[in-house]
């Protein structure tokens, strides 16, 4: 015969401070575990979201990224005319040379700065990035020093419409604001390609190409076609492996963040074993009454071990609720691939909070099965003599 569940639920409200701080400590476990998942999660969504599968990424030949990659013009020029190569409705080769350099940004967090991708591209360029949309003032004109700006800068560096930066050899105007969805290039800095390849003294030596493939099914022809010329000497990726491999920044804070909730989870748990041994002690006559009613050890073990995991789906809950205020804030996290800033949205997931629950979850079952097992081990009489 089952113990009630109501028997539980009536024992935890009926110790009320107890229940309230052993909950808001596992809450606490919980709310910095799902804080890091959500920090990854947002990385990982935006760098996801950046690669289009029908995009080939196109690098010198042992290239990490695009900041130290070099490509010429000439090589551009060799890439063109490889067949797959989608191209627009006036029949021109959806390609993009770009360049790509880095400028400091200062803001109040950042006294000193940090650096920023600064990008140079084509009209084209834009275009091949569908989720990019200019929300603000107008596109940049080409051979004029005006750039346009992610939306992520202006939340966090304050970089408005007709503010000037100063880089490379002299000020540059910003003319528009663009949004780009849950891509990269909300923290990045678009340019005309060849006013900035002069400004930086780049105007034979690039960055990368980004091109788009006809189909699905030439996206890896394309690939192996230009990484087997030797002539051409580069490396080639979808865009949506390129940008995979930057998620690596975020490996350090994971595992950080990590082994501090494992750290913290032991406490919690410590704390709900606590408050069941106490309660185990308190309740010794109610467990010798609930044997002489004919409850078996096995039901008082497994009332006392759900008693400890709805303390800990109570904290687990509470531990989402903490972390809610976070989903959409904006941040950023220095690339150990492109030596700039990614700024991304925390993202509080369905996913992210179910890993939550399931670990507080996890806390509750490793907290109450030992004092559910000395529950479940105690002597009718001597419980009894206990009142």
């Amino acid at each position: 015969m089952k113990i009630p569940l109501t028997y539980n639920l009536r024992n935890l409200t009926a110790r009320k401070t107890t229940t309230a701080m052993t909950a808001l400590g596992i809450a606490l476990t919980v709310a910095v575990l799902l804080s890091v998942s959500a920090l990854v999660e947002g990385l990982r969504s935006s760098l996801a979201a950046s690669g289009n599968p029908l995009q080939v990424m196109v690098l010198r030949k042992g290239g990490t990224a695009e900041l130290n990659s070099v490509i010429t013009r000439l090589t551009y020029q060799d890439i063109l005319s490889r067949p797959g190569i989608a191209r627009d409705e006036k029949g021109h080769p959806m390609t993009s040379l770009e360049v790509v350099t880095v400028i400091i940004l200062e803001s109040v967090e950042n006294p000193s700065g940090i650096n920023i991708n600064l990008r140079g591209l084509t009209p084209m360029g834009f275009r091949l990035r569908d989720e990019v949309k200019l929300v603000a003032g107008r596109m940049f004109r080409p051979g004029h020093r005006e750039i346009v700006v992610g939306k992520g800068l202006v939340n966090r560096y304050g970089s408005h419409l007709g503010q000037k930066l100063h880089f490379g050899r002299g000020d540059w105007e910003i003319v528009g604001i663009m949004d780009g969805g849950r891509t990269s290039a909300n923290g990045e800095v678009f340019a005309d390609l060849n006013q900035l390849s002069s400004d930086q003294n780049r105007v034979t030596a690039l960055s990368s190409v980004l091109l788009r493939a006809e189909s699905e099914g030439a996206v890896q022809t394309l690939i192996n076609d230009l990484e087997t010329d030797r002539r051409l000497n580069v490396d080639a990726f979808t865009e949506r492996d390129y940008y995979a491999q930057q998620t690596s920044s975020a490996a350090p804070i994971q595992a950080l963040g990590t082994f501090v909730a494992l750290i913290m989870s032991i406490g919690s748990s410590f704390a709900a074993m606590n408050t069941m041994y106490a309660a185990v002690a308190r309740r010794s006559p109610e467990i010798g009454t609930l044997r002489v009613l004919g409850f078996s050890r096995r039901s008082i073990l497994a009332a006392f071990l759900i008693e400890s995991i709805l303390l800990s789906l109570i904290g687990g809950l509470l531990g989402c609720l903490l972390v809610l205020p976070l989903n959409g804030l904006e941040t950023g996290i220095g690339s150990f691939v492109t030596f700039s800033e990614i700024t991304f949205s925390f993202a509080i997931t369905p996913q992210v909070m179910v890993i939550g629950v399931m670990f507080a979850l996890i806390m509750g079952v490793l907290g109450g099965i030992l004092p559910a097992a000395a529950a479940a081990r105690k002597q009718i009489l001597a419980a009894l003599k206990s009142a």
